[in-house]
């Protein structure tokens, strides 16, 4: 089946790219080394200090000190793509620095085998071969797994795969060395195995690994920083690499940053709709009189419990249910004078307590129940949508090995025997009633044969022979477009906690933990599993939809949703107080407001601060309000991104019978439509390309060196350096990364401009802008991001757009189905973030109130206009109108109203919460102008208005002139 659909340029990945990248900004590159090996990177004076911070304020991490090392971190939450965020980085680091050898260091083999499936992926060598409009051109991996070697007597002095990774000079390809913690701190890394005795060399100088790797001056990555702390072994190996940079990638750093580049937070991840969001199941039991069994002595070789006052004595493999019969399965472990670990992992010490009931086949088989119904409530919502249906899957957390392992049904009641009942009899029930034919087909297939539904993985399968287990292991550990794939009955997945770390599945929407993990681990590493967004039948990402992980849980963890908001929110950056309206100020209100100038700032703000600029009493707070969007954050988790299981799943109900009376418009503005350039010729192209060029001469970034020098003097009796600049003495000496003729190839490819139209205009502007001086690829991102923007900003001024309507179906829509046919409700997220509990007006097409302003709010559920017959909140992302330059606009409101003739007029607003149009930012101004062109075009079928509604805009007053200018 096809492999996954990688999606480009995802701009929480391309924000920690480009930091990485510049970190680079303006090195040397000194080329004189052996063919094996990178180019070394080498920094004048201050560069890299001066670099860093740069960096760091960009990307409002600057409160994390710098350090002098060689260590880049880039902190991404679980879910957000760090394996293929370093992967880009590292074709990125290839094409512009020509570095062509990596290492890899992850934590654990599992983590390591995923990894390898990952850069080993056919579709990923495609993605990066033909979706970049050629910018890698056959650059590919070649990928060194380094494995123990297993038979001792005949182990060869050094890996072969090291030998190959180092003698490799193929400078077409990027090499990859992977490699797992605890081969790093093995003897053969540290060249002391049997059969290393010295007399063998690589490259005529090197018997040890290490050494022979450092040889190459390689970037190391390392995956999971937290799992390789800097004081102990394994860190301190990893300095024997003697990397030119280590970047370190992971969700979980405990504070212990090093140079902290860039940080997408799980607030970030969860508010940027970037991962699922969550939704908690915890088991609640009643009457249990309180009852807990409690340790209360420990001498190494027994464990004394009390329950109502009479003690019980057990030793190691006795079982739990001596003391309470609710208990069944749970063993003694291991036990020394402190520490008791039961058979589930949990471990106990004198004073803890246990609730019997959490360990009883009660709660399993009804947290199971639950999790087995809900899995086929989600299979129906995903199997029959539009766009590609979406396989979901179930993983349950077990301890109970051999009742999952039951393979010939000899254990009553075991584990594996009732979950197949479980799954037989709901599948009966569903088919009796279900009707779509695709459904039911999946689901008999899977009646048919139900041990084929659920496959496991745990740690001792690795050794097992079992042809079974065997293929069950690789389709979860290593073959994820097999388990996804629609022919597969395959859909629940077992293990204990080895697939806890280094394993996730995007289409993971249930995490079932039938027993407690073990440990008091991080909550958000418990559900990382299951936090990607799905992919559908064409391997292909899906966004557009709310999506949420159910996770299960027992009465032990009734506190699950609180300590994992807690989690998430304790690391939040807490936000500056400003006491005084300092330059730093300004700049943070004009990057939410960038069309207000600096003077505007200080006019409004004037009655709140002193002579000195010092806030008056509130005058802060009051500056928050004038500026709201200025001091929006991370802040703290948008409500509803992580529930519990007792609230609503919000869904809106239509109000069905007034689609009809929308139906025409609705079905109108859903044409598709292609946007057309009114540009005549290729030469009047060539002008308008030559104007922007002009225009932007100040943009782009020479590649070179350029000597630095920093005076040094006393201050308060210490000493510090500034750097000193003269216009007059810089010498600045242009590296070019491109010869002229491969800069005007891939500034072709990917501007989709003429070769020929690119060579006139910079053969015309050569007097003011000497493109000799820029030939590398951040030229090629500068002058593509500039010029689309620069058509945006342009049109209707320096050219005329047009639209021509594209034939076929407008269905699906958000409203409707394959039909036409009026669907009974819709996301609510769709429709806004917000919630009201109040009722809207009678002419709103649906039930409940959701917007994402008080504009928003107000037009729903205020001001009352009789003349509308219906209006509607127009979909997120569902009118997609196209603009120059690329991009789509989607306008609010839509609005069906009688007038005074008797006709209907139909009117399309735009809500912008802000005082009027000179307050809106050009780039909204262009995309509504482009919107009433393509109104005007559907026009001529109906009358129809566009109209822009401002912060004090009533929507009677809009309706109005809407009907004066029909």
């Amino acid at each position: 089946m096809a492999g996954f659909t990688y999606e480009k340029n995802l701009p929480h990945q391309e924000r920690a790219i480009e930091s990485v990248l510049a970190v680079f900004d303006l090195v040397h590159l000194n080329t004189k080394v052996q063919n094996d090996e990178n180019p070394l990177i080498e920094f004048a004076g201050s560069l890299k200090t001066d670099n860093l911070q740069k960096i760091q304020q960009a990307n409002n991490v600057a409160d994390i000190a710098l350090s002098h090392s060689n260590v880049l971190d880039i902190s991404m939450e679980t879910g957000t793509g760090k394996t293929y965020t370093y992967t880009k980085t590292m074709f990125e680091l290839n094409r512009e620095l020509g570095v062509f050898k990596f290492i890899v260091v992850v934590p654990t083999l599992s983590i390591k085998a995923g990894t390898k499936n990952f850069l080993q992926s056919t579709s990923l060598a495609e993605h990066f071969r033909k979706d970049f409009a050629g910018q890698y051109g056959e650059t590919e991996i070649e990928l060194y797994v380094v494995e123990s070697q297993k038979n001792k007597a005949k182990k060869a002095f050094m890996p072969s795969e090291i030998v190959r990774f180092v003698q490799a000079e193929d400078k077409q390809k990027i090499h990859v060395l992977l490699i797992n913690a605890g081969m790093i701190n093995s003897d053969t890394m540290a060249g002391k195995d049997k059969g290393n005795d010295g007399s063998r060399l690589i490259k005529d100088k090197f018997s040890v690994p290490f050494e022979a790797l450092a040889s190459t001056n390689p970037f190391v990555i390392i995956d999971e920083p937290h799992k390789f702390p800097t004081s102990k072994k394994t860190w301190e190996n990893i300095q024997k690499f003697n990397a030119q940079f280590i970047l370190r990638y992971g969700a979980t750093f405990n504070n212990q940053f090093e140079n902290l580049l860039y940080r997408l937070s799980a607030i970030d991840a969860f508010n940027d709709d970037l991962v699922k969001g969550i939704r908690a199941f915890t088991e609640q039991i009643d009457g249990d009189n309180g009852e807990r069994i409690k340790l209360i002595d420990l001498d190494g070789k027994e464990a004394t419990f009390i329950l109502d006052k009479q003690a019980f004595k057990l030793s190691k493999g006795e079982n739990l249910n001596r003391i309470h019969q609710a208990i069944r399965d749970l063993f003694v472990s291991e036990m020394n004078k402190s520490v008791l670990v039961l058979s589930n992992g949990i471990e106990l010490k004198k004073g803890d307590t246990i609730n019997p009931y959490s360990y009883s086949d009660t709660v399993r088989d009804k947290m199971m129940r639950d999790a087995i119904r809900k899995h086929f409530v989600l299979e129906k919502e995903l199997l029959t949508r539009n766009g590609g249906r979406i396989k979901p899957l179930t993983l349950f957390f077990i301890d109970d090995i051999a009742g999952y392992r039951d393979e010939k049904n000899q254990l009553s009641g075991s584990l594996k025997t009732v979950f197949e009942q479980m799954v037989k009899a709901e599948l009966e029930h569903r088919l009796q009633t279900e009707n779509d034919e695709f459904l039911r087909q999946y689901w008999q297939t899977a009646l048919n044969d139900i041990a084929k539904t659920h496959g496991g993985y745990f740690s001792q399968d690795n050794s097992d022979k079992d042809d079974k287990i065997e293929q069950e292991v690789n389709e979860i550990l290593h073959d994820k477009e097999t388990l996804l794939s629609l022919a597969n009955p395959r859909r629940f997945v077992f293990s204990k906690w080895t697939l806890r770390e280094g394993w996730d599945n995007p289409n993971v929407f249930q995490i079932c933990k039938l027993r407690s993990s073990g440990s008091e681990t991080s909550k958000l590493q418990e559900v990382g599993r299951g936090l990607r967004l799905p992919v559908n039948e064409y391997m292909a990402r899906v966004k557009d939809h709310a999506f949420f992980l159910n996770y299960f849980v027992d009465n032990s963890e009734t506190n699950f949703v609180e300590k994992l908001i807690n989690e998430v929110n304790s690391a939040v950056v807490k936000p500056i107080v400003f006491t005084a309206l300092t330059d730093e100020l300004i700049k943070k209100i004009q990057t939410a407001y960038p069309d207000v100038s600096k003077k505007q700032i200080r006019n409004q703000l004037a009655d709140l601060t002193d002579d000195d600029d010092v806030f008056l009493e509130n005058g802060f707070a009051e500056t928050k309000k004038l500026f709201p969007k200025a001091f929006e954050s991370s802040g703290s988790l948008k409500n509803g991104k992580i529930k519990g299981s007792g609230e609503k799943v919000e869904k809106v109900k239509m109000r069905i019978a007034k689609y009809d009376e929308l139906k025409a418009l609705w079905e109108t503005i859903n044409q598709k439509a292609l946007l057309q350039y009114k540009i005549k010729d290729e030469d009047e192209f060539l002008s308008l390309f030559i104007r922007y060029l002009k225009e932007n001469t100040d943009k782009f970034t020479a590649t070179g060196i350029r000597t630095v020098q920093n005076k040094i003097r006393v201050d308060n009796g210490l000493l510090s350096a500034t750097e000193t600049r003269s216009l007059n003495d810089e010498v600045f000496e242009p590296i070019n990364t491109l010869n002229y003729r491969e800069f005007l190839l891939k500034l072709s490819q990917t501007a989709l401009i003429q070769m020929q139209t690119l060579h006139k205009a910079f053969f015309a502007l050569r007097d003011v802008l000497k493109i000799s001086k820029f030939l590398n690829e951040r030229t090629i991102h500068t002058i593509k991001a500039g010029f689309d923007r620069w058509l945006l900003f342009n049109s209707f001024n320096a050219f005329e757009v047009g639209f021509s309507r594209v034939g076929g179906s407008v269905h699906p829509t958000k409203f409707t189905d394959n039909q036409g046919n009026a669907l009974a409700e819709v996301n609510a997220s769709d429709l806004g973030t917000q919630f009201d509990s109040g009722s809207p007006l009678a002419e709103f097409l649906f039930e409940s109130v959701f917007f994402d302003s008080e504009l928003e709010h107000a037009n729903i559920t205020k001001n009352q206009v009789k003349e509308v017959i219906v209006f509607t909140k127009i979909p997120k992302n569902s009118i997609k109108i196209p603009v120059a330059g690329g991009g789509t606009y989607s306008p609010d409101f839509a609005y069906i109203i009688k007038t005074s003739s008797g006709d209907r007029l139909n009117l399309i607003v735009e809500s912008k919460n802000v005082p009027d149009n000179q307050s809106l930012r050009s780039e909204k101004q262009q995309k509504i102008k482009h919107a009433e062109k393509l109104f005007n075009l559907v026009a001529s079928d109906m009358k129809l208005v566009f109209k822009t509604q401002f912060e004090k805009d009533e929507i009677v007053n809009i309706i109005k002139n809407a009907q004066k200018q029909r």
